[in-house]
This record gives structure tokens, C-alpha cells and sequence, in this order.
């Protein structure tokens, strides 16, 4: 039968299973695909935080939404149009986030007594009325995944771990997308086991046809290209793109890179991508610890190289003490923390806005340092460029936020030519002539002398040392001086930063102040709420230590300021202390991102309105 192909501007989609059906490789699938062919988007991967969760048990669920559009996309979307389903657990735990009238592709074959009662059905769903309003089109998934891989040599389990492409391939024939970079992709990636890519390949298609013949199934949708600049692009998660950020930086800078890292969730990937660098005289170690990482990486920026660590809020609360060795010895060092729910262990794989009190303040004594915050993926790209600039021009450690949000979700982002980023200049010492190993240039920065460098000769360590010769000195008026100093090269900083930026209406009584992740869920936000008739205006910060000079402000231009933060507050102490501005707070920490709509909501309650329409 003919299918309708009906246009929209705009789809939400969610993809969910147990935690071993590949919701998270059929989701990236579908967004590398969808940025192929030229649509805006963003994502928001959602999974537990167990290696392999029981199967079929609602804390099992794992999950992975995208919106993509014709226009500009801020946000994974609040609420899915469509949710596939692959479980009676995953359609219980997301069932409740669906917008009504919206479609739901169900693999029927799970829906037995065994399945049905680890998700805490009583009754079948399929067969009651509990989803009345949706559009549900129950597909016997796993049965014609068999029937398609029938006269190839898999093991049922096998053919079982083939299913989530059958899903695949019909939510592509759904949407209009093409199947073959999926098949390419597949063929590459299994290049040493064709017997799987084939197979996979077949289900792929099975699914596509599927969709073609079926009367389950009678419109189709088409969703056009979004208007972007021209140019290459990429679709890259924040991780990836942070790994190739410091690939550039340490190009520009003409100097070897060195990561010294300790596998934790969800900065492990940065290690793993950046591994595969290796002919561009990039050097990974995975330490046996988080001390380890940083000490090799602090030794590694003493021997002349651009040198970073990665980890998350627990690894950043070890790495705490070998961050006052850098302070004090004053050593290039970028230290990248994405950011998950704590505290302790707390949410392994779920986003917060955790650590930047501890970014900012956790040390002990005076140990001030640059922290620095990435808004989207493809930003973190940008600011691991910057942290490393400001770390070798200003001979300091610096601390980049990222969280699990952005790390994990992904955007389509324009490939910059190595000629449009900013020069990093490296000057090593190598004059022997009046060189003391603490004395300082117009920007505070002691030298960087390489070890074996003849005449050069210096000690470093974590003893205080003397103003200009470097001595160990323990007299009251050098360690003030030195401290004070140390203190005044980071808070002047604040000269070579670009002062924040006011966006929306100038004239408005609000302001919305964010840093870090929440960027693109404030921009939505903002801009539903500029369309419903309401002034405001919105700024976000990606420096927070120092922070931009002209803060004050602007904040003090606006008769109310509302910080949203997924924590309990933790950059509203930082506005209140310094500049004494009273703020409104608007705190959630669900291991989530915001949802658009809440912080519109809010918005409207600020302005006098009932809500955000």
C-alpha cells in the first residue's frame, strides 16, 4: 500500500531497552546518520550505571534521545514523539515522558508472563487500555529478526544482539533516512568478522522493507535539511571533541602531548580517543591510579610537555594534593573534569553540575586556580583549547569542567581549519645568562626550563620556594609574597578573557545566568519565553575562576537574576559572595539534564506569568 510522507520541522525520538540490546549504538547510529543527511540535532544518551543490569528489570533500562530539525536545535527535546521500545521495563520507565498522540513501536515478542512482571505489569499493556492515546504499532521484532537471519550460521544469541538494527532500519524507513552509512559503518567496523556485518546488514534492511510492506504503518515522515554554513562537518560527542581539541592545541604549540589518566565514568573516553593520535607524537598512560595520573602528568609538563589528566569528581577529589604540587611549582597542566552525580560513587553515568566548588576552592592552602567550563559538545572542544592556552602563557595548572551531558551527547559541529585557532606560543628557556628559575615576565609566569638543559639547572618541589631564585624558604615574608603573587597571576587572568556576553532583551527586569551544560536548555528556554511575549535576557559563563571583568556588572543591570544549576546552588554562593547580588535559584539534581520547558516555566512565575506559554 502507498505511504503518506508527511513533513515536519522537528522530531524527538527515544530509543530504550535493556542495557545489553545496543539502545546506545542504535542511537548514535541514527544521529550520525541524520547529521549525514544534513539535519541539526542533539542528543541525550541515558544508561545505568551497572556493567550488565538484570535483564528486563526497570533499573536496567537503558536509553538514548535525539531531537533533530530543519532549524537550529538547542536541546535533546523535552518530550519524544516516538518511543521504540524493546521491553515491557523500557516502555514502563519511559512511557510517562511520551507526548500524547505519540507513536509507539513495541517488540511485542518480549511482552511474555517472565518480562512483564520484572517491569511490574499486572496486566498486559498491549492488551488493556493504559496506553490509550498513543499510537502503538506492536512489531513481532525478534521473530523477524530470526526469520531473517534463518540461513546464516549465528548462535540464537547471536542472531538475539542483531535486533536493535531491525529497530533501526524501521525507525530509518520511518523517518525518511538512508541506510547505507549504517552499512558502511558496519562493514568497517566488523571488517575482521563479515559473517556479523552481513548479518546485521540483512536485518538493517529487513527492517527497512518492513516498514515498506506493512499496514501497521501508514505515514512516514521527512524532516528537511537544516540551513547550516557551509563547510565540513562532524558529529561529535563533547569527549571526542574535547580529545581533538587537545590534538590541536598541542599541534599549534609545536610541543609533544602527554596524558596521564585513570580510567573513571564518564572521562574514559577521552583516553580512548585520544590513544588513536598517536602519529601526531601523542603519548597515553593509563595510570594504575588517579595520583599516578596527575603525578606522571606533572613530571611529564617538568620534561617540556604539554601535559593533561582527566577524570571525574571522585578521581578529582585524589588528584587534590598533587594539584597543589603544580600550583606551587608552577607547571602547565590541564586537568579535565567531567562532571557526574555524587556525592562519593554516586551516579557513575548520569550528568550534575557537581564539582565546581571544589574546582574552584578545593585545595588546601592558597591554591588558587583558572577553572574554565565547556557549554555543548562541540564547545569543549574550544575551551580545551583555551585552558591550554592559558596554561602554558600564564605557566599555571587549569581545571576544564565538562559533564556527562555533553560529554556523551553529541551535535553536529563545523571542522575548523588549523589556521582559523588562535596561535599558542611556547618559549622554553634556554638562555643561561641571568636565569633564576622564579623569576617572572609581564605576565607573572616563571620560565619553563627543560631538565638537561645545560646551565639551567633548578629545583622544584612541593616546600615553598624563594621569590626569584627558587630556593627552599620557609621566612614568613617570602611565603606572603609568594602566595599573594601566585594569587595575582590567576586573578589577572581576568585581562586576557572576553567579557560576558548579554544575549535577548537588554531591557528586561530578568536575567537567566548559566554555566556549563545547561547553555542550550537556557537558550531554548529564553527564547520560548521572548516568543510568548516576556523581556529577558540570558548570559552564560565559561570562565568561573577568574570570571569575566564586567560581571558585576552586568548583573547588577537587572532587577532579578535566576541561576539554574544541577546542583543545590553551588555558582549562586559564588555571584552572592563576590559581587553581593541577591539571585534566584533554581535547583534540580535528578542525574538529568533540564527540560526547556522548566526553566520557561520559571520564568513566566518570575515575570508574573502562570506558566511558560
Amino acid at each position: 500500500m502507498e505511504k503518506e510522507l508527511k513533513s515536519l520541522s522537528e522530531v524527538t525520538i527515544r530509543f530504550a531497552g535493556d542495557s545489553g540490546d545496543g539502545m546506545q549504538l542504535t542511537g548514535s547510529q541514527f544521529s550520525d546518520t541524520t547529521a549525514f543527511v544534513g539535519n541539526d540535532l542533539s542528543t541525550l544518551p541515558d544508561y545505568p550505571s551497572e556493567i550488565r543490569a538484570p535483564a528486563g528489570t526497570l533499573y536496567g533500562v537503558s536509553g538514548f534521545q535525539l531531537k533533530f530539525s530543519s532549524d537550529s536545535v538547542n536541546t535533546p527535546g523535552d518530550m519524544p514523539y516516538v518511543l521504540i521500545a524493546m521491553n515491557p521495563a523500557a516502555l514502563k520507565t519511559n512511557v510517562k515522558d511520551l507526548k500524547s498522540n505519540g507513536i509507539i513501536i513495541i517488540n511485542e515478542d518480549a511482552f511474555d508472563k517472565k518480562n512483564l512482571k520484572l517491569a511490574n505489569y499486572e496486566t498486559n499493556p498491549l492488551e488493556d487500555d493504559s496506553l490509550k492515546g498513543f499510537k502503538v504499532i506492536p512489531v513481532p521484532i525478534s521473530t523477524l529478526t530470526a526469520n531473517a537471519l534463518k540461513d546464516t550460521n549465528l548462535t540464537p544469541k547471536e542472531v538475539a544482539r542483531c535486533k536493535n538494527f531491525f529497530a533501526l532500519g524501521l525507525t530509518y524507513w520511518l523517518f525518511n533516512r538512508p541506510v547505507e552509512p549504517t552499512i558502511n559503518w558496519l562493514h568497517k567496523k566488523f571488517s575482521k568478522m563479515p559473517e556479523i556485518a552481513e548479518a546485521n546488514e540483512l536485518v538493517l534492511k529487513a527492517g527497512s522493507n518492513f516498514g515498506e510492506v506493512t499496514q501497521l504503518i501508514t505515514v512516514r515522515y521527512n524532516v528537511e535539511s537544516a540551513k547550516l554554513e557551509k563547510g565540513i562537518y562532524k558529529n561529535v560527542s563533547g569527549n571526542e571533541a574535547t580529545s581533538i581539541g587537545m590534538v590541536a592545541a598541542a599541534h599549534k604549540a609545536g610541543i609533544p602531548l602527554f596524558l596521564g589518566s585513570y580510567p573513571i565514568t564518564p572521562a574514559t573516553e577521552i583516553l580512548q580517543n585520544l590513544s588513536k593520535y598517536k602519529n601526531f607524537n601523542v603519548k597515553t598512560y593509563q595510570a594504575e591510579d588517579e595520583i599516578a595520573g596527575i603525578t606522571s602528568a606533572i613530571g611529564a609538563s617538568f620534561g617540556g610537555n604539554l601535559s593533561y589528566t582527566t577524570t571525574s569528581g571522585p578521581g578529582l577529589a585524589l588528584k587534590t594534593e598533587a594539584l597543589g604540587l603544580a600550583v606551587i611549582t608552577e607547571l602547565p597542566l590541564v586537568v579535565i573534569n567531567v562532571q557526574r552525580g555524587g556525592p562519593s560513587t554516586g551516579l557513575p553515568t548520569k550528568t550534575e553540575q557537581s564539582d565546581l566548588l571544589q574546582a574552584v576552592y578545593g585545595r588546601n592552602g592558597e591554591a588558587p586556580i583558572p577553572v574554565l567550563a565547556a557549554s555543548t559538545p562541540k564547545d569543549c572542544f574550544y575551551m580545551v583549547y583555551e585552558a591550554t592556552r592559558i596554561a602554558l602563557k600564564y605557566m599555571t595548572p587549569v581545571i576544564l569542567l565538562t559533564d556527562a551531558y555533553i560529554a556523551n551527547g553529541s551535535e553536529p559541529w563545523k571542522l575548523p581549519h588549523a589556521d582559523e585557532l588562535p596561535d599558542i606560543d611556547v618559549k622554553f628557556q634556554t638562555e643561561t645568562e641571568n636565569f633564576y628559575p622564579y623569576s617572572r615576565n609581564e605576565f607573572n609566569a616563571r620560565p619553563w626550563a627543560v631538565p638537561g638543559t645545560p646551565g639551567l639547572e633548578h629545583r622544584i618541589g612541593g616546600l615553598e620556594k624563594s621569590h626569584i631564585y627558587g630556593n627552599v624558604a620557609h621566612d614568613p615574608d617570602n611565603h606572603d609574597f609568594m602566595v599573594k603573587l601566585r594569587a595575582k597571576k590567576v586573578a589577572d587572568i581576568a585581562n586576557d578573557i572576553p567579557e560576558l556576553e548579554i544575549e535577548g532583551d537588554i531591557d528586561a527586569d530578568l536575567i537567566v545566568l548559566g554555566w556549563g551544560g545547561t547553555k542550550g536548555t537556557i537558550t531554548e528556554s529564553v527564547r520560548r519565553a521572548r516568543k510568548n511575549g516576556y523581556k529577558v535576557a540570558q548570559a552564560h559563563l565559561k570562565y568561573l575562576n577568574p570570571l569575566p571583568k564586567n560581571t558585576e556588572e552586568v548583573l547588577k543591570k537587572y532587577k532579578k537574576v535566576l541561576i539554574p544549576e544541577i546542583n543545590l546552588g553551588q555558582l549562586a554562593r559564588i555571584i552572592k559572595s563576590e559581587f553581593l547580588v541577591d539571585v534566584e535559584q533554581y535547583n534540580k539534581v535528578r542525574g538529568l539534564p533540564f527540560k526547556a520547558v522548566e526553566i520557561q516555566t520559571k520564568i513566566a512565575e518570575m515575570l508574573g506569568g502562570n506558566n511558560g506559554e
